[in-house]
């Protein structure tokens, strides 16, 4: 018999110091691979008071204005003038130490195992991973982003959070926030919203407001009102009389971002994938150039999981993909559905290594991953730096790794199974 339980998910706003990492790491690889498709990249980024840091191994024929960069990143974010609340995009200094990628790894990843030792002539086994590890990607039909309810709430509030900020709706909002979503399941079934947690960056003064106590109630009234409950209007759940909602529990938040802490890229892995509702393979994304695995198969697994819930092979799907560094075909490939697969998870498997192709190179090329930041003016990583890489209605198009190009041809093999 199922039990109900709660679970939560995170989310934090584009303003917290990890997240302006993050896209400050994509936007270096953004810029780079706008001018020079064929670049190595791992763009590593750090903030304090008054301090950006860009490192990391980066092998290019692009030449890129770090500086100008940075500060437009940071601008856009919020940070300047009164509205950093001392971290400022025009005065913070930014220093860079980068060198090129390791002459020990760059020929195994130019050339796959594959290749040197076969002799292979697939264009597919160009490519070797350009690491080891293991990724993994997960799809449910909870929302109609078809991520668990937990982290696409927790993300549709911190998305909204700073939409309200930049759009003068609540003009007293600074970039920095966090967002929590608690519900309520029973089995796989998501019940209600159990807690709403907001922690929101704000000016010390709201229309003439300075005592605390008010000036913290009038955040709550604001919250409720303009950002918790309209994220919920496509949902099937919503909040009842018994949510239990929580605004800046701590009190008052003025000093934020970079300058109330220090940030790091890829220090927020589960905020950028699934909630901790399914797996994580350990490795971040930002600032990763698509021979990185810990990116491009990360995104691969997703578009498998979601073509998988798709087609109704099952109704959770959770995929695991593992490499060796400079090996173009996967060590491994797992597919669990949690008891929700309309098959045995060892058929669904098979079904999946038949259909998809998970060499690196095939993905970069399936997902034209060196043309996208071209394609979309210069900034298409950095757009997914923020607010979770999958998903992700609010940006206009379509990302490739959500597509649904391959329901049909999984749709067949479920169709042979029902008839046999």
């Amino acid at each position: 018999m199922s039990k109900n339980y709660l679970f939560t998910s995170e989310s934090v706003t584009e303003g917290h110091p990890d997240k302006v990492c993050d896209q400050i790491s994509d936007a270096v690889l953004d810029a780079i691979l706008t001018q020079d498709v064929k670049a190595r990249v791992a763009a590593e980024c750090a903030v304090s008071t008054g301090l950006v840091l860009i490192t990391g191994e980066i092998t290019t024929t692009a030449s890129i204005d770090f500086q100008k960069l940075v500060r437009s990143v940071i601008t856009e974010i919020g940070y300047w003038g009164e509205n950093g609340g001392g971290f400022d995009a025009e005065s913070c200094a930014i220093l860079t130490a980068i060198n090129k990628q390791s002459s020990d790894i760059a020929p195994a990843v130019n050339k796959a195992l594959e290749q040197r030792s076969e002799g292979s002539a697939d264009a597919s086994d160009e490519n070797g991973a350009g690491d080891q590890g293991m990724m993994f990607g997960f799809a449910c039909n909870e929302t109609p982003e078809m991520l668990p309810m937990p982290i696409a709430v927790a993300h549709r509030l911190a998305r909204r959070l700073t939409e309200v900020r930049k759009n003068g709706t609540l003009p007293y909002l600074r970039p920095d926030g966090k967002t929590q979503a608690t519900i309520e399941y029973n089995g796989k079934t998501p019940l209600r919203v159990h807690t709403i947690l907001v922690s929101t960056q704000h000016d010390p003064v709201i229309d003439g407001i300075e005592d605390n106590t008010k000036l913290q109630q009038r955040i709550a009234d604001d919250i409720k009102a303009y950002v918790i409950l309209p994220v919920f209007k496509d949902l099937n759940i919503k909040p009842d009389n018994d949510t239990r909602y929580l605004v800046n529990p701590s009190g008052r938040f003025v000093i934020g971002g970079p300058q109330g802490d220090a940030g790091l890229t890829g220090r927020k892995i589960i905020v950028d994938t699934y909630g901790g509702y399914s797996r994580h393979g350990g490795g971040a994304f930002s600032g990763k150039d698509p021979t990185k695995v810990d990116r491009s198969a990360a995104y691969a697994a997703r578009y498998v999981a979601k073509n998988v819930v798709a087609a109704g092979l099952a109704e959770h799907c959770e995929v695991q993909i593992a490499y060796a560094i400079g090996v173009a075909r996967p060590i491994s490939v797992n597919v669990s559905t949690f008891g929700t697969g309309k098959m045995p998870d060892e058929e669904i498997c098979e079904i999946v290594n038949r259909v998809f192709d998970l060499r690196p190179s095939a993905i970069i090329k399936n997902f034209a991953l060196n043309e996208q930041p071209k394609m979309h003016n210069g900034r298409f990583f950095r757009n997914v730096a923020a607010y979770g890489h999958f998903g992700r209605p609010d940006l206009g198009y379509e990302l490739p790794w959500e597509k649904l190009d391959k329901v049909e041809e999984l749709k067949k093999s479920l169709a042979k199974v029902a008839n046999a």
